[in-house]
């Protein structure tokens, strides 16, 4: 319902409404603690975020149609998986639902983002994904070394 990002204690996160835009963010935090929010790279994502787009976005806000989902968290994926089984199908075309879980610091999220990267460019080499996804899935998490989740939902 809210975007958390970490704050001075872990019990103490900063806490946003869907609508704040990463602008307002970032200035809020650079007035709270710059040195902390600089040292832990969220000034440097708000700062990369607000250049992409203006403010965070509800996935279960969001109707369009996705050939693929990707989380980085297995809670996240759950809420992904329950949101679009709720919902009633258009035209019962598949999305894959796709979790690697990445550590929430700066290092391992820029691992994780070359990594779905990589995911995605085999993905997209596919000429048939509906068919190829398992297969494609097997040999990334071979290559990775990490486990995957995987679920088909229809649109």
């Amino acid at each position: 319902n809210q975007v958390k990002l970490p704050g001075p204690a872990q019990d103490k996160p900063n806490v946003y409404d869907f609508g704040t835009t990463y602008e307002e963010m970032y200035k809020d935090l650079l007035s709270k603690d710059k040195n902390l929010y600089t040292q832990n790279g969220i000034l440097h994502m708000l700062d990369r975020n607000r250049r992409i787009k203006s403010c965070p976005e509800r996935f279960q806000n969001c109707y369009e149609q996705f050939d693929v989902v990707f989380t980085v968290e297995e809670r996240v994926y759950d809420q992904v998986v329950e949101e679009l089984s709720l919902r009633t199908p258009v035209d019962n075309t598949t999305a894959h639902i796709i979790n690697i879980d990445v550590q929430d610091n700066h290092e391992e999220a820029t691992i994780g983002a070359f990594l779905i990267c990589e995911m995605a460019l085999m993905m997209a080499q596919s000429s048939d994904l509906d068919n190829d996804i398992d297969e494609l899935l097997q040999e990334f998490e071979n290559k990775a070394e990490r486990p995957l989740l995987h679920t088909i939902a229809f649109q």
